[in-house]
């Protein structure tokens, strides 16, 4: 496959304001006038390009961003949600219907896993969750009536790497659909290139990258995003989970400096794995060529972005876990705190956070272990440093 560039892609949009602002208008309206009651009734039926009807649809602000989403990404179009949950929420229920299946990575965000698990049973709507790099056990899965394949890139938190060429074999042999959230890995793989049919993300987290908002994208074809926001049957417009356009015009300004970010991001993360590998500390990161996704990442990244800057080690308690965090939090590593993403650093014990939705005896079977620690490593300018105290810490 050719090599894309991204970021490349993002720095040639030509968005200007209307008095030719180096930075697109934000567009406050919750409504917009018509001079032809038509252009409204057609506007209303989708018959009408570059119309804005109101703002649970569209607005410009919220237009700009998708358009630079769906650049970065190479798909055709975008439409940018409220929060990363409305979006992974909006794209699920939007591929299926009562009496359907899907099959999901059992490693995944809590959030989604409680959604999948508890939520959409509600529709009569069956889950089967699987390891998702077993790709045998994914096409097991498989029924007549599954509609989706869910999956992260690099899953939340085990940091596995989905095979997404595979998946959409499978998915796309079987009439279903592969929907993939990217939020640990934009720029540094393109899903819908590699053939996943939906990508989502989370943009609280890299894309926005200053912990100040939530806000969620769905990237995929232009097909895909009007029937996602038809007046009548998209899942999106009538659930209404719409950014506030003040919201997406500073995620924008932030989006062109997310190359520079996850270059940094990956460099940091590279270095600590680099120097626990030294000290004998128990980590995942799939920059180093013992991860067992190492080389598939390789050969779905595109060039130049790093591995990520997510990392875990393994401290086997939640005791031991949780005293070395404190340590860390006390002498400046980062922030004891959920997300990721941020400028500084943070961690979590996933099993008791972000993964605690997960029942223990699926944490204990997906081999999570309960003194994992999660690392959203910063854009500290002196790693090194970092490092010295997080080894410091590790002696409390």
């Amino acid at each position: 496959m050719k090599s894309f560039d991204p970021a490349s892609n993002i720095q040639d949009l030509l968005q200007f304001g209307e008095y030719g602002d180096v930075n697109p208008s934000i567009t406050d309206s919750a409504t917009f006038t018509f001079m032809q009651a038509k252009t409204m009734a057609d506007t209303f039926h989708g018959e009408t390009q570059g119309c804005f009807l109101y703002s649970r649809h569209w607005n410009p602000s919220n237009k700009y961003l998708s358009d630079a989403l769906a650049a970065m990404e190479g798909t055709e179009a975008a439409w940018v949600t409220s929060s990363g949950m409305s979006a992974i929420t909006c794209a699920l229920l939007h591929g299926v219907t009562s009496g359907d299946h899907i099959v999901s990575s059992v490693t995944c965000y809590g959030g989604t896993f409680a959604f999948l698990s508890n939520w959409i049973k509600k529709f009569n709507i069956e889950v089967t969750f699987v390891n998702i790099t077993d790709l045998v056990a994914v096409k097991k899965a498989i029924r007549p009536n599954t509609k989706l394949i869910y999956t992260e890139t690099m899953t939340n938190p085990m940091l596995q790497i989905s095979d997404i060429p595979a998946l959409s074999k499978i998915a796309h042999a079987h009439g279903a659909k592969l929907i993939v959230d990217n939020t640990f890995t934009p720029m540094i793989v393109s899903p819908c290139r590699l053939g996943a049919d939906i990508t989502v993300y989370s943009m609280t987290k890299f894309i926005n990258g200053k912990n100040d908002c939530l806000a969620g994208a769905i990237c995929s074809t232009t097909e895909y995003i009007c029937s996602l926001i038809d007046v009548n049957n998209g899942t999106a417009m009538l659930l209404g989970p719409a950014l506030d356009p003040m919201r997406s015009s500073s995620i924008l300004k932030n989006l062109h400096t997310l190359h520079i970010r996850m270059k940094q991001h990956s460099y940091n993360a590279q270095y600590l794995a680099d120097k626990f590998k030294t000290i004998g500390l128990k980590f995942i990161y799939p920059g180093v060529p013992e991860h067992s996704g190492h080389e598939l990442l390789k050969s779905m990244m595109n060039p130049g972005f790093g591995f990520g800057g997510m990392i875990a080690i393994d401290l086997i308690t939640a005791e031991k876990s949780s005293k070395v965090m404190e340590a860390m939090e006390m002498k400046g590593v980062g922030y004891l705190a959920v997300s990721l993403g941020y400028f500084k650093t943070l961690f979590s014990n996933s099993g008791k956070s972000t993964s605690s939705e997960i029942p223990d005896y699926i944490q204990h079977e997906m081999g999570l272990s309960e003194g994992l620690i999660r690392f959203s490593v910063g854009l500290d300018n002196d790693i090194e440093r970092t490092f010295q105290l997080i080894k410091e810490s590790l002696k409390e």
